[in-house]
């Protein structure tokens, strides 16, 4: 069996090792992948803060190059690189490649946005002094990502990172150690030096802490739950380290009577179950007015009993297994809880037999937005249906919550459209598209309990990479 180790400086090594299992697949082990120790991530991180210089006095040129190189790379393997993504994490085929073929695009972004760093000459208020205003690495970025979107959501940390000059340590999620270890590799093919990025894969009470609480790192960014985030928020704010949170989402996506159905049903299809509903940013809360309700819940059930479960390595599925068995057993906890609740399961809902994970999609009516199951972000392929009155009923329905990553709606009113883009409580608004499903080259990012710190993501990215230095001069 492959055996896959952690990288510290030049150095690949590893000591205790864990399997990867395929979700799809439970008795194929992928290999024996590395866990890092407390020490691990400390040498690590020693290692990124001895490299740092170095690499940020490189000319931007130079850095993008580098970025250009692996961007290259991994658009000319994403179909090798896709499959070994959906077989570990569950996406399907099409999904896995696609996330392949956009982290291309997220490096290919950044080595541009290399020679793109921009500073400013003013003119002071004291005669004879000169005044300029430039932007600065950071140093060391501690970098914690998820298991959902194992090679893009690290490429839109790791790149920006590495773009503006800062040397990085790498936190995976123990679930996805194969594509960390893939996008790290590729990194250091294309050129990247020994000791500006580390992967140190291992449990996050012992890795995730060391980063937080290490004051040689300097900025930390974390995509994952709002537990998590809320004590890595803690552990940051006591020492002063900059901190970048992406959590949950309990995204609505309001069904007007006004909508095209078919277009309707397409975005609620797509945006609560694709990627088996895996997503921060999928449509968990249907929010539909009373008139397209029937109709509307009617089509849904008919559309999802044709969707395909299966394997995500078979190209005809069209939904994946769910992550692991914890969180199969939390998808059906939070339907049963649902139902007690007073909810209608009207369609799916029921685990499959076979060697995986797997789960049909579920459809809840009947739901009310008190209810934990339309508050509480369940990760999985589950959606509930709320009846609306009106519009201004759904817009209020939409915001009542403690999330706010994205808000959709499915209409063809102009004026329901800009009210809607204007009074929604969400960092991204969609109007007749899904709410899951985002470009590469523009903020990411939400409101409320979904994001805290500087936008992910395009331009946006060098408020949370850089920091700001003013400059006077007198001749």
């Amino acid at each position: 069996m492959d055996r896959f180790l952690n990288k510290i400086g030049r150095d690949w090594r590893g000591t205790a090792f864990q399997p990867n299992i395929n979700p799809s697949n439970t008795g194929d082990v992928i290999g024996e992948f590395a866990r890092a120790t407390a020490e691990d991530t400390r040498e690590a991180i020693a290692a990124a803060r001895a490299a740092q210089p170095i690499w940020a006095a490189m000319t931007p040129y130079a850095r993008g190059q580098i970025l250009r190189r692996a961007a290259d790379l991994v658009s000319a393997r994403k179909d090798a690189l896709g499959r070994a993504l959906s077989r570990e994490e569950g996406k399907t085929m099409a999904e896995g490649v696609a996330e392949a073929g956009r982290t291309a695009q997220i490096l290919d972004f950044f080595a541009a946005e290399a020679v793109r760093i921009t500073g400013e000459a003013l003119a002071s208020v004291r005669p004879g002094v000169e005044v300029t205003v430039q932007r600065e690495a950071l140093g060391v970025v501690g970098i914690i990502t998820p298991w959902n979107f194992p090679l893009a959501i690290p490429a839109w940390k790791i790149a920006p990172a590495l773009c503006y000059g800062n040397a990085v340590v790498f936190k995976p999620a123990e679930l996805v150690p194969h594509s960390a270890h893939a996008l790290v590799s590729i990194l250091h093919e294309a050129g990247l030096p020994d000791g500006v990025l580390n992967l140190v894969s291992g449990p996050g009470p012992v890795v995730g802490e060391e980063i937080a609480q290490n004051r040689d790192v300097d900025a930390v960014s974390f995509t994952g739950s709002v537990e998590t985030g809320r004590r890595l928020a803690t552990i940051c704010a006591a020492r002063f380290c900059k901190v970048q949170l992406e959590m949950g989402g309990k995204n609505p996506l309001v069904v007007l009577d006004d909508a095209d159905l078919d277009q309707a049903v397409d975005c609620a299809i797509s945006g609560a179950f694709f990627s088996t509903g895996q997503r921060c940013t999928a449509s968990s809360r249907l929010i539909v007015q009373d008139g397209i309700h029937d109709r509307f819940v009617e089509a849904m059930q008919q559309r999802m009993a044709a969707l395909k479960v299966g394997n995500a390595l078979d190209p005809a599925t069209q939904i994946g297994p769910v992550i692991d068995a914890r969180q199969l057993r939390t998808d059906l906890g939070y339907i049963e809880l649902a139902r007690s609740e007073g909810a209608t399961l009207a369609c799916g809902g029921i685990p499959m037999e076979g060697p995986g994970f797997f789960l049909t999609p579920a459809l809840l009516t009947g739901s009310r937005n008190d209810m934990r199951s339309a508050r509480e972000e369940i990760f999985g392929p589950v959606a509930s249906v709320i009846r609306a009155g009106d519009f201004d009923e759904a817009l209020y329905l939409a915001n009542d919550t403690d999330f706010g990553l994205t808000a959709g709606i499915c209409t063809t009113s102009l004026k329901y459209a800009h009210t809607f883009k204007a009074r929604a409580r969400a960092g991204m608004v969609m109007v007749n598209v899904p709410t899951a499903g985002v470009d590469f080259h523009v903020p990411f990012g939400g409101t409320k309990g979904s994001s805290y710190g500087a936008r992910e993501q395009g331009r946006a990215a060098v408020e949370f990479y850089t920091s700001i230095k003013t400059a006077y001069m007198a001749p």
